[in-house]
């Protein structure tokens, strides 16, 4: 064990603990750890985890089963699972492909891969046979750890790789030909010796990107990039030590890392899952009740889902309520407030990264914002056309002269595209801001969704939040329309709230609310009804609807047609 280091990780946690509620204080006084050797597993939570029966992970099933485990036993079942693992040949640096749901063996699989220096591929169940054939190949997978109902596809993934199967609704992968049971491992020694030390900048997780515009890359983390970068995360999240905490986020992308793993066991905070096949919204806010949810973080998909429903059902509102994926509209965070009197905290971070930017605790906050830079992280705006740093408005970018800890090494395999991304010495997010007087930052869109109409420039986001305050819309999405006149008019593709069908009454009252709340060179031209591409982490697939608006299609809806 590294003491040296665990003792300077819990400074620095702590310095954050105490100053939760001050941000002045935080963000000039934060230091990131930065150890040498450094095994999060080991050397923190095996540190918290020894002799302490609080609960770390609480996972409700839709049956209303349930599976809880202590800090102390998670430790001794990652143990077990390490030793087990190491027997089948998982050795430092091997790659294994983790592709469970929200189950125990996918917390206890984390921490074993972590103890024996694996790095470990994140894969959503969603995933199909061709997106596993790429993540194989490309990550060069020596072990893959999959659900017993998903062995089939990888029938036709080939590769030479130790397949193991967890037995899932209590299927035995011993069964399967080729394949390994996991619950073998409960079988195991649980006394674990590491074998060699754990280098802070070896890595640790390498992730495939959601592939909103094109082919996913693939990121990589070392041992503190997330585990350590994740503090700013439990920062702007406002965890404490015994909190219940709840993220809705599908295991395989980033943010079910950030904060349902590393942020909340960072704070020595329960990690609470509600595992449902339909979301219930009703059901989702009695089992938050029921134990005891403190801090609440969901996407805005979900936030939208909710604020549909009587959110007078759950009685005791959680005390911190975050969202984080997309930037959230401010009729969303109203509807919250009035409804739970808290108020939800946007954050903007990337798989790349944590948490960059956010709305800390006790904080005063600006509609629309996304907050101030987080502890550790220098943020600047570049401008779009010299690339100068000190614009009021343009690309977000990090400092690489006070480089954060939470960032990634690089795409890993693609040193090109990590240089464009780290060029002249800044990351550069690829998304757009603007900074006002006091240091918030303000969402304005991806560089590439940003879009001129009649020389005027256009955040879609703008447009989509200004849709988004009648209560007609579920969803929406912007994307330019090409047209003779002005070049591009901006395009809403909608998803109707229960209770409107899609036809031209409804696209009449949409385009007048559009022109009563927007400036006319914003106005929305043209409109059409349906569902929103998205990628298998949630993301609207932008790319497919500007492709398909330049195809044009016969279900379009046009303003100048309702004059």
């Amino acid at each position: 064990m590294t003491t040296s280091a665990t003792e300077e990780f819990r400074a620095a946690r702590d310095f954050l603990l105490r100053h939760r509620t001050d941000y002045p204080a935080a963000y000039e006084g934060f230091a990131w750890p930065r150890p040498e050797l450094f095994n999060w597993a080991l050397d923190w939570f095996d540190t918290i985890a020894r002799g302490n029966d609080a609960e770390a992970l609480h996972i409700v099933e839709e049956d209303g089963s349930r599976a809880v485990r202590t800090f102390a036993e998670m430790a001794a079942y990652s143990d077990r699972a390490a030793n087990w693992l190491r027997d089948q040949g998982v050795a430092a640096g091997d790659r294994i492909l983790v592709m469970l749901g929200n189950q125990t063996e996918l917390w206890e699989t984390a921490l074993a891969a972590m103890k024996l220096r694996a790095v470990v591929i994140p894969a959503t169940p969603l995933l199909g046979p061709a997106d596993l054939r790429d993540r194989v190949e490309r990550g060069r997978v020596r072990h893959v750890i999959v659900r017993a109902a998903d062995a089939a596809k990888f029938d036709d993934v080939p590769g030479d790789y130790t397949r193991i199967a967890v037995g899932g609704d209590g299927g035995d992968g011993g069964d399967l030909p080729g394949w390994l049971a996991y619950e073998d491992a409960y079988e195991a020694s649980a006394e674990f010796t590491p074998d060699g030390p754990t280098r802070a900048d070896d890595p640790l997780m390498l992730y495939f990107t959601s592939g909103t515009t094109a082919r996913p890359k693939l990121v990589e983390h070392t041992h503190v990039s997330y585990p350590v970068g994740h503090l700013a995360t439990m920062y702007w999240i406002g965890l404490r030590p015994g909190d219940v905490h709840l993220n809705i986020s599908s295991p395989g992308w980033a943010k079910h890392a950030w904060s349902n793993l590393f942020a909340p066991w960072n704070a020595e905070a329960t990690v609470f899952i509600h595992n449902y096949t339909r979301f219930d919204a009703a059901r989702l806010m009695a089992e938050m009740d029921r134990s005891g949810v403190t801090t609440f973080c969901a996407p805005p998909t979900v936030w939208r889902m909710l604020i549909q429903a009587d959110l007078s059902g759950l009685r005791t509102p959680p005390r911190e309520v975050v969202a984080a994926g997309e930037p959230l509209n401010p009729e969303v965070i109203e509807q919250v407030r009035r409804a739970w009197g808290v108020t939800i905290r946007d954050g903007f971070g990337q798989t790349e990264t944590a948490v960059q930017v956010s709305n800390s605790p006790g904080q005063e906050l600006k509609t629309g914002s996304m907050g101030r830079p987080s502890p550790g992280y220098r943020v600047v705006l570049l401008d779009p056309v010299t690339g100068e740093p000190g614009a009021d408005e343009g690309e977000i970018s990090l400092d690489l002269s006070t480089r954060p800890v939470g960032l990634m090494t690089g795409y890993h395999g693609d040193p090109e595209r990590t240089a464009e991304a780290m060029e002249g010495g800044y990351y550069r997010t690829g998304d757009i801001g603007s900074r006002d007087a006091d240091g918030y930052i303000t969402y304005v869109g991806r560089s590439d969704d940003v879009f001129k109409a009649s020389d005027y420039k256009i955040s879609p986001f703008e447009l989509e939040s200004a849709l988004l305050e009648h209560e007609a819309v579920a969803e929406a999405a912007v994307v330019p329309a090409p047209d003779p006149l002005r070049l591009a008019v901006p395009k809403a593709y909608i998803v109707l709230a229960e209770g409107y069908a899609p036809g031209p009454d409804t696209a009449k009252l949409l385009f007048e609310h559009a022109r009563s709340v927007l400036a006319p060179y914003k106005r929305i031209r043209r409109l059409e009804f349906g569902e929103l591409p998205k990628t298998v982490s949630g993301k609207i697939r932008r790319i497919e609807l500007r492709e398909a608006t330049a195809r044009g299609s016969a279900d379009e809806y046009r303003e100048e047609d309702f004059r």
